[in-house]
């Protein structure tokens, strides 16, 4: 599972999606955008359009799944809540967390964060070099672009061809209206 708020989905989330799919083994990767991240106070552009967008990239990737189940809850949903809906539909499943170097460092602020380890195996996606322990699946990206950093100062030649102008159009819309 990786997820996130992919606002907006840019080229590091893709390139983190394209190393799960080749370093780990996976029969099915569940790519999850947030409602509202519970680190956060809000969000740029709405649940339903990052949905939107996230299913248009990965409309013809039979490994990922683009689960609608954060966006569906209509608040703010711990991953613990999302592991456990997704034990429920898989029971017998190994599930990989996908997490950014930077949510990795924060996990144990997250809810339930002793229950969420003992569930998952957690893959760090690095953007930067850094010491980690020596038995933690690395996917090492090494992509300095972050959502925040596109919308403070948006550039398009970041954000995935098949959303461009349609992201592209929402964010200069929301600096610039």
């Amino acid at each position: 599972m990786f997820g996130g708020s992919f606002d907006p989905p840019h080229l590091g989330h893709m390139k983190i999606i394209e190393s799960a799919l080749k370093t780990l083994d996976i029969d099915k990767l569940f790519v999850v955008p947030t409602f509202l991240s519970p680190f956060k106070e809000s969000f740029a552009a709405p649940a339903p359009m990052r949905l939107k967008w996230l299913q248009t990239l990965f409309k013809n990737n039979d490994k990922v799944d683009v689960l609608s189940f954060e966006c569906d809850q209509h608040r703010q949903v711990p991953t613990i809540e999302t592991i456990l809906h997704l034990k429920a539909l898989y029971p017998h499943a190994k599930i990989y967390l996908i997490v950014g170097s930077d949510a990795y460092e924060s996990l144990p602020l997250w809810k339930r964060h002793n229950e969420l380890v003992q569930l998952v195996e957690c893959v760090v996606a690095t953007r930067y070099t850094h010491a980690y322990p020596h038995d933690l699946k690395i996917l090492p990206i090494h992509v300095n672009i972050s959502s925040s950093k596109l919308r403070e100062k948006f550039d398009e030649t970041f954000i995935p061809q098949a959303i461009r102008n349609e992201v592209k159009a929402y964010y200069t819309k929301e600096t610039n209206g």
